[in-house]
């Protein structure tokens, strides 16, 4: 699907806007930490997917997007009232596991390479072919 100037310019103005919003707005404590990876406006600009992450636990992250979904009312009127649209998008915010995938298959791989160095030390370079 194309992407149009008007839809990226707000999609940076909405990711912007509401990061200050949950930093200074809301008071709950759920939402604490959370950072806005990604927002991804309907063509139509009426619904907004809004990616978040958060450092800490899976059940953490799941109480954060409770808190964002349950305040997503109190977001889109203070976005009216700080925004010159026609019509406020209605806000969808879902986890962002990319961060999270990264760091697992990061972890994966120095891992793996760590159990090839300590199986490489462990040979010692003697090569057990009998002798004829």
């Amino acid at each position: 699907m194309r992407e149009y100037p008007r839809k990226l310019r707000i999609n940076t103005q909405l990711q912007g806007e509401l990061a200050a919003l949950i930093r200074g707005e809301l008071s709950d404590p759920r939402v604490a930490g959370v950072t806005i990876t990604k927002v991804d406006v309907s063509p139509d600009l009426r619904n907004a997917r809004i990616s978040v992450s958060l450092l800490g636990s899976d059940d953490q992250l799941k109480d954060a997007l409770k808190g964002l979904n349950h305040a997503a009312g109190k977001l889109r009127y203070e976005l009216g009232e700080r925004l010159r649209l026609r019509y406020v998008p209605q806000l969808h915010f879902a986890a962002d596991i990319a961060l999270r995938e990264g760091d697992r298959i990061s972890a994966l791989i120095r891992a793996a390479v760590r159990s090839d160095d300590d199986g490489q030390a462990g040979d010692t370079g003697n090569d057990e072919s009998p002798e004829a």
